[in-house]
């Protein structure tokens, strides 16, 4: 079987533009037998674009969820569906107070997470690369 790949921009979600067309897609799933769904980066802003709470890591930790959820929603999965999250942070320290907000959407269902910061799991380590890959067989 073929798989289809789809991209889209959920609807309430601010889309950069470049020459007319969108930047990147909020979301991308792959379907066949079953859905993967990307998401793109999500970041505290309003459907204007605006960002929501500057200064504020629990404002926009909010806002940023908030984007996710429609995006979720829009490729019609839930939070009990995600598998995977990359985060990045300006303040490591800032973000850990926050961890409330986080369990709050995934309650129970903890995906695979990435958190990068300014440092990464040793003092001798430059680099980090994550991949997924889907292939039909």
């Amino acid at each position: 079987m073929t798989l289809k790949i789809e991209r889209f921009q959920p609807e309430g979600m601010n889309v950069r533009m470049s020459g007319g067309r969108p930047s990147y897609s909020h979301v991308v799933t792959v379907s066949g037998t079953g859905k993967i769904v990307y998401i793109a980066g999500q970041l505290a802003r309003d459907i204007d674009g605006d960002c929501v709470g500057k200064g504020d890591m629990r404002a926009q930790i909010e806002q940023t969820f908030q984007n996710l959820d429609r995006c979720l929603k829009a490729a019609g999965a839930t939070w009990a569906d995600v598998v995977k999250t990359n985060t990045f942070v300006t303040d490591f320290d800032e973000f850990q107070k926050c961890g409330d907000v986080r369990m709050r959407y995934f309650g129970v269902a903890s995906p695979t997470s990435t958190t990068g910061v300014t440092r990464l799991a040793g003092p001798d380590f430059m680099v980090e690369i994550e991949a997924v890959a889907v292939v039909n067989t």
